[in-house]
């Protein structure tokens, strides 16, 4: 069923208060900007992934436990399945609609957050207490989940046989392996608005610009490929005259083959 009413901030609110209460019981949980960049890959991957093969992956939860794994109980799993559920078909809509510029209002746009946005527009004793070098850079973590997929599941993403689509494969990896390093420039600009403080480098806003564009071409290049078809290997028949290969010591002719 496809549920593409987008998420409020609310929702997000409410995904970020259950993924707090899950690292409580399991500390590796990520942050929503990772499994937002997990769901951006997701959506990208050559086949659908079943829940039993990511959930474990992103949140250390078995799906076949029947007390949730490690959610608090089966309504908190329940709700955190069915905003995952909408927000993918919110990204896989997004994703498949053609826009002419990111900024287009049914562009894909990643949940984010400007951490170090945030950080400037505290006061300054506040941002002394705060270690610099902890701090993830825009999209940083939106990146290193998507391409937490891509590592993890290397069959299903394989460069394809045809030339030009394989070219536009590996540099679309380039352009999101690119986002996962750190923005070491001089920030000149703000992430997230026009009047916040300076947060990220020109150059970072352009390497964000040119992974989405990635996304959807990603999302395109498998789109036009389709599934893996798995290959049927035919088994050798033998000769009329040859011995039977079920074992049974007649001609072939005689046994199986009549």
């Amino acid at each position: 069923m496809n549920t593409t009413a987008g998420l409020q901030a609310e929702d997000f609110d409410t995904l970020d208060h259950i993924l707090d209460d899950l690292r409580e019981r399991f500390e590796e949980t990520p942050q929503w900007d990772f499994c937002e960049g997990f769901m951006a890959a997701m959506v990208c991957c050559r086949r659908p992934l079943a829940e039993d093969e990511w959930l474990p992956m992103l949140l250390g939860i078995d799906p076949d436990d029947a007390e949730g794994g490690s959610f608090a109980d089966d309504a908190q799993r329940q709700q955190f399945m069915a905003l995952w559920q909408r927000r993918y078909d919110e990204v896989k809509l997004a994703l498949d609609t053609p826009v002419e510029a990111l900024d287009d209002d049914k562009a894909y746009a990643p949940e984010v957050m400007d951490v170090r946005g945030a950080i400037a527009s505290l006061p300054p004793e506040e941002q002394a207490e705060i270690e610099d070098s902890e701090i993830p850079a825009f999209a940083q973590v939106w990146a290193l989940g998507f391409m937490f997929v891509v590592e993890n599941f290397p069959e299903e993403w394989e460069a394809p046989k045809d030339k030009e689509a394989s070219k536009w494969h590996d540099l679309s990896l380039e352009a999101i392996v690119a986002l996962t390093e750190d923005d070491t420039d001089v920030p000149t600009l703000s992430a997230l608005s026009e009047d916040g403080p300076p947060s990220v480098s020109e150059t970072r806003l352009n390497l964000y610009g040119e992974a989405l564009w990635a996304v959807y071409d990603l999302r395109e290049i498998w789109r036009n490929i389709g599934p893996r078809v798995a290959q049927v290997f035919k088994a050798d028949t033998p000769g009329r005259n040859d011995p039977c290969s079920c074992g049974s010591g007649k001609k072939y002719k005689k046994c199986c083959g009549a």
